[in-house]
């Protein structure tokens, strides 16, 4: 059977809707594997569909002020393009900008169609391809894409809504209740009152943005979370641009936040307790000596147990010793008209409320998988060098770091992706399937984070496995080993001829 080379009619451009490759996703996930794949296999036809009308993923949706990396940029940035502003900890719009110079240096816009969200993908292996059917921006019309290989590079955050808690009483506010998610561009808080609900990395991000500029901000938290102060700017990362250059720079800082990062990472899972007094200690320095640090910044759970809130400079705790920012521990009663009822008897004046509350995670963008007619139901499936599913052919995905930079996950799958393509067509092969024969090994959540929005959404995900190449491991040195530099070849892959060979045969 001969594949498909139909064309879209839909007055944008008309180009083929088959291709070696789909990538579904225009984040850093995606424009990570577009790159790889285009430089490594420049015969390789690819296409990127990116369900909104921009590149960037995240920093593109997310608009709240102050929004930021909460990795260091040098390790969250691309390895084959150097981060080479000066700040480290870097602001949203600044992120977008590095996007779309990776974008434009290397011409992937020609490769990206905008408003197509992928709603379904169904595998033949009569056919040894995927159809995709994607919805088009603005209208019902669904239209039909074939590839391959599918790479999933859609990050595992639903776009559509955030999470907010059911509080009672909230219809009778007479302010304006906001998600970070959503946040409106006319929005004026200056000189009004703010209760910002939550204590993880938006809630840490927007207080010192909004404080100062609104007449006071209150964080409202229902528990503490371990806030970690650094340094906004890398001054050896800066110093060593001008020195060395970019490119040689970039091969060094990186190395040395990896490990730093990974250092402390290590530390916090052997010497929790103290690790814990150390990172409590530095919140207690940078603090007023009146502050109730016991209270408000000393969590009842292990370091990295939930990932550690980083402030650029400490300025959350600048804002708070300031006057401008404060923090209640407390539990929600009820919304007021006048604003928030504790369950101490306290009540917050607010004029506007933000719930910090948490994302809601759903799996691969909420696309319909199905092989054969079967519908996949992700749960059943174990992850393959965290990178593929059992028992789904030709599919690739990239889910990034809990513990440490996102992109460096990415660029180790899209390198092993373009080696296992390599592979099979040295060999002949038109597909790959990991097969888990093992009925009794254990099974594990894929992200084993106690945080409330994990544990909201992990079981919907694909589980991973307890030995070989079944483990899911948030261990960047480890996945070097695995996926840099381990063999393609595995028992538990299965190889298919391509139907051409097999024609020719």
């Amino acid at each position: 059977m001969s594949i498909p080379t139909t064309t879209e009619p839909t007055g944008r451009h008309t180009a083929s809707t088959h291709f070696d490759v789909l990538i579904v996703g225009a984040g850093i996930s995606g424009i990570g594997a577009a790159y790889h794949l285009q430089t490594r296999r420049p015969g390789t036809t690819f296409a990127v569909l990116e369900g909104r009308d921009s590149i960037g993923g995240t920093w593109s949706l997310f608009r709240y002020p102050g929004i930021r990396s909460d990795s260091d940029m040098p390790s969250f940035g691309y390895g084959f393009k150097p981060w080479t502003h000066r700040k480290s900890i870097a602001d949203g719009h600044i992120i977008m900008d590095y996007l779309r110079q990776t974008v434009t240096e290397n011409r992937l816009d020609q490769h990206i169609r905008f408003g197509y969200r992928v709603i379904g993908a169904e595998f033949s292996s009569a056919d040894g391809y995927w159809t995709v059917t994607a919805q088009s921006s603005g209208s019902a019309e669904h239209v039909h894409f074939t590839a391959r290989f599918l790479f999933l590079g859609t990050g595992y955050y639903d776009y559509e809504e955030g999470f907010t808690p059911d509080i009672e009483g909230v219809e009778e506010f007479a302010g304006r209740l906001i998600h970070p998610q959503h946040w409106p561009e006319d929005l004026d808080y200056a000189g009004k009152r703010v209760v910002v609900i939550g204590s993880g990395a938006t809630a840490v991000t927007l207080i010192p943005s909004m404080a100062g500029k609104a007449s006071h901000v209150t964080m409202l938290q229902r528990s503490p979370s371990y806030v970690f102060s650094i340094p906004a700017e890398d001054a050896i990362a800066n110093t060593l641009n001008k020195v060395v250059g970019p490119t040689r720079a970039h091969r060094i800082v990186r190395r040395k936040n990896i490990m730093l990062n990974r250092g402390i990472y290590k530390a916090c899972q052997r010497a929790p307790k103290l690790m814990r007094k150390l990172l409590i200690a530095d919140v207690r320095r940078q603090l007023p000596k009146s502050f109730d640090v016991d209270t408000h910044f000393t969590p009842r759970y292990n370091p990295w147990d939930q990932r550690l809130c980083m402030v650029p400079d400490g300025d959350l705790f600048k804002a708070i010793s300031a006057g401008h920012a404060s923090v209640v521990t407390d539990r929600i009663k009820r919304f007021t008209e006048e604003g928030i009822l504790l369950e101490s008897g306290q009540e917050l004046a607010a004029d506007i409320v933000v719930t910090a509350t948490g994302l809601n995670m759903t799996p691969f963008g909420k696309i319909a998988l199905s092989v054969d007619g079967r519908r996949v139901n992700l749960p059943d499936t174990t992850v393959y060098k965290a990178m593929m599913l059992s028992g789904v052919p030709n599919l690739v995905f990239a889910l990034g770091y809990t513990n440490i930079s996102w992109t460096l996950k990415v660029d180790l799958v899209c390198e092993h992706f373009c080696r296992l393509l390599d592979y099979m067509d040295s060999h002949g092969y038109g597909t790959v399937e990991p097969v888990l024969d093992d009925p009794h090994m254990d099974r594990v959540p894929v992200v084993e984070m106690s945080s409330g929005y994990v544990q909201r959404a992990v079981a919907k995900f694909p589980r991973g496995g307890t030995s070989g190449p079944w483990t899911v491991q948030m261990a960047y040195e480890k996945d070097v080993e695995r996926l840099r530099r381990g063999p393609v070849e595995d028992p538990a892959l299965e190889f298919a001829p391509s139907r051409t060979a097999a024609v020719a045969s």
